[in-house]
Protein backbone atom coordinates (compact mmCIF):
# COMPACT_ATOMS: atom_id res chain seq x y z
CA UNK A 1 0.00 0.00 0.00
CA UNK A 2 1.24 3.40 -0.89
CA UNK A 3 1.73 6.09 1.85
CA UNK A 4 -0.23 9.31 0.96
CA UNK A 5 1.53 12.53 0.51
CA UNK A 6 -0.47 13.78 3.74
CA UNK A 7 1.34 10.99 5.90
CA UNK A 8 4.52 11.35 3.86
CA UNK A 9 4.12 15.85 5.14
CA UNK A 10 3.30 14.67 8.61
CA UNK A 11 6.87 11.98 8.56
CA UNK A 12 8.47 14.53 6.76
CA UNK A 13 7.68 17.49 8.98
CA UNK A 14 8.68 15.71 11.99
CA UNK A 15 12.24 14.97 10.52
CA UNK A 16 12.60 18.86 9.23
CA UNK A 17 12.08 19.94 13.22
CA UNK A 18 14.50 17.23 14.58
CA UNK A 19 16.82 18.44 11.82
CA UNK A 20 15.99 22.09 12.96
CA UNK A 21 15.76 21.73 16.49
CA UNK A 22 15.56 24.77 18.36
CA UNK A 23 15.77 26.89 15.52
CA UNK A 24 12.62 25.19 13.71
CA UNK A 25 9.48 27.26 13.28
CA UNK A 26 6.58 27.63 14.59
CA UNK A 27 5.07 27.95 11.49
CA UNK A 28 3.04 24.90 9.86
CA UNK A 29 5.02 23.65 6.84
CA UNK A 30 3.06 22.77 3.77
CA UNK A 31 3.84 21.66 0.64
CA UNK A 32 4.46 25.14 0.00
CA UNK A 33 7.37 25.92 2.13
CA UNK A 34 10.82 26.91 1.18
CA UNK A 35 13.43 24.57 2.61
CA UNK A 36 16.15 27.71 2.46
CA UNK A 37 13.71 30.89 2.83
CA UNK A 38 11.49 30.07 4.89
CA UNK A 39 12.90 26.91 6.85
CA UNK A 40 16.37 28.89 7.21
CA UNK A 41 17.86 25.34 6.51
CA UNK A 42 21.86 25.85 5.21
CA UNK A 43 23.82 23.12 3.70
CA UNK A 44 24.52 21.66 7.32
CA UNK A 45 20.99 20.84 7.61
CA UNK A 46 20.39 19.52 4.24
CA UNK A 47 23.66 16.79 4.99
CA UNK A 48 21.47 16.06 8.20
CA UNK A 49 18.35 15.96 6.76
CA UNK A 50 19.79 13.85 3.62
CA UNK A 51 21.10 11.85 6.70
CA UNK A 52 17.53 11.31 8.25
CA UNK A 53 15.82 10.19 5.06
CA UNK A 54 18.64 7.66 4.88
CA UNK A 55 17.77 6.12 8.35
CA UNK A 56 14.44 5.94 7.94
CA UNK A 57 13.74 5.20 4.18
CA UNK A 58 17.01 3.35 3.53
CA UNK A 59 17.85 3.57 -0.29
CA UNK A 60 14.42 3.30 -1.42
CA UNK A 61 14.43 7.62 -1.31
CA UNK A 62 17.55 8.70 -2.85
CA UNK A 63 17.71 12.20 -1.38
CA UNK A 64 21.49 13.13 -3.15
CA UNK A 65 20.40 11.77 -6.45
CA UNK A 66 17.36 13.65 -6.57
CA UNK A 67 18.57 17.10 -5.40
CA UNK A 68 21.76 15.83 -7.84
CA UNK A 69 19.02 16.24 -10.91
CA UNK A 70 18.48 19.93 -9.88
CA UNK A 71 20.03 23.04 -11.05
CA UNK A 72 21.42 25.62 -8.54
CA UNK A 73 18.60 27.75 -8.06
CA UNK A 74 16.05 25.30 -8.26
CA UNK A 75 17.66 23.80 -5.19
CA UNK A 76 17.59 26.88 -3.29
CA UNK A 77 13.99 27.54 -4.07
CA UNK A 78 13.44 23.60 -3.05
CA UNK A 79 9.36 23.26 -1.41
CA UNK A 80 9.05 20.11 1.34
CA UNK A 81 5.82 19.54 -1.59
CA UNK A 82 8.65 18.89 -4.29
CA UNK A 83 10.29 16.61 -1.51
CA UNK A 84 7.08 14.68 -0.70
CA UNK A 85 6.53 13.93 -4.34
CA UNK A 86 10.00 12.40 -4.62
CA UNK A 87 9.47 10.14 -1.47
CA UNK A 88 6.00 9.34 -2.81
CA UNK A 89 7.13 8.43 -6.39
CA UNK A 90 10.08 6.57 -4.77
CA UNK A 91 7.91 4.38 -2.33
CA UNK A 92 5.75 3.76 -5.33
CA UNK A 93 8.66 2.48 -7.53
CA UNK A 94 9.67 0.32 -4.56
CA UNK A 95 6.42 -1.11 -4.11
CA UNK A 96 6.27 -1.71 -7.85
CA UNK A 97 9.67 -3.72 -8.54
CA UNK A 98 8.12 -5.78 -5.01
CA UNK A 99 5.26 -6.48 -6.85
CA UNK A 100 7.04 -7.78 -10.14
CA UNK A 101 7.79 -11.04 -11.05
CA UNK A 102 11.67 -12.17 -9.71
CA UNK A 103 12.42 -14.17 -12.79
CA UNK A 104 10.38 -11.94 -15.67
CA UNK A 105 11.67 -14.37 -18.59
CA UNK A 106 9.72 -17.21 -16.19
CA UNK A 107 6.38 -15.45 -16.38
CA UNK A 108 6.81 -14.84 -20.27
CA UNK A 109 7.98 -18.63 -20.74
CA UNK A 110 5.21 -19.40 -18.71
CA UNK A 111 2.25 -17.09 -20.64
CA UNK A 112 3.85 -18.68 -24.06
CA UNK A 113 2.94 -22.61 -22.46
CA UNK A 114 -0.62 -21.94 -21.25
Amino acid sequence: MAASHADILAELTEIIQAVLGDFATDAPITVDTTFRDELGMESIDVVSLAGRLQARYGNTVNFAHFVAKLDLETVGQLRVGQLVEHIAHSLDAAGSRRDAPADASATVVEAVRS
